[in-house]
């Protein structure tokens, strides 16, 4: 894809979707770092959906709507299990989003920053655009001293050492 001919929306998405992920990376309350990860994903599917959807003419009848998840596999089937992946967390991110503090443990709430990271790498590459810099890489010392990531084998740059 060329990344020149690319619509406004689609770098529009993008930039949100970076956004939401760096709320994601600092946020400190669990449901809302699962919550704001989960978004930042489905920005970054929404963008690829404005670059790849072709509109349908409307009908007379109103076709069944389809979330972005089900929209993403159409357009590009390679990306399937991705969406699969963050369909499921579907339901997790709505009460996150609703103030439950049982939705989702410390541990889900780091891995979807992970994926939704990693995800929109993916998305900017289908689009024929260089990936950002994965924000693990970028962020500086959270709270205890430990750098985000820590402990999963996330390069520990400030120590020179992977954790």
């Amino acid at each position: 894809m060329n990344p020149y001919c690319l619509p406004a929306t689609t770098h529009s998405y993008l930039e949100r979707a970076a956004e939401s992920l760096r709320e994601a990376i600092t946020a400190t309350e669990v449901p809302t770092r699962y919550a704001c990860a989960h978004v930042a994903a489905l920005r970054a599917a929404a963008a690829l959906i404005a670059a790849k959807a072709v509109p349908t003419p409307v009908t007379a009848r109103r076709r069944a709507q389809k979330n972005a998840w089900v929209l993403l596999t159409e357009v590009a089937p390679e990306l399937g299990e991705w969406a699969a992946f963050f369909a499921a967390g579907a339901s997790k991110r709505a009460a996150a989003e609703a103030g439950s503090t049982r939705a989702v443990t410390e541990r889900e709430a780091d891995d979807l920053v992970r994926e939704s990271d990693r995800f929109l790498a993916v998305i900017e590459q289908s689009l024929g655009l260089s990936p950002h810099v994965s924000y693990e890489r970028q962020l500086p010392l959270r709270a205890g001293g430990a750098h985000w990531g820590e402990g999963r084998g996330v390069l520990n740059e400030r120590a020179g050492r992977s954790a």
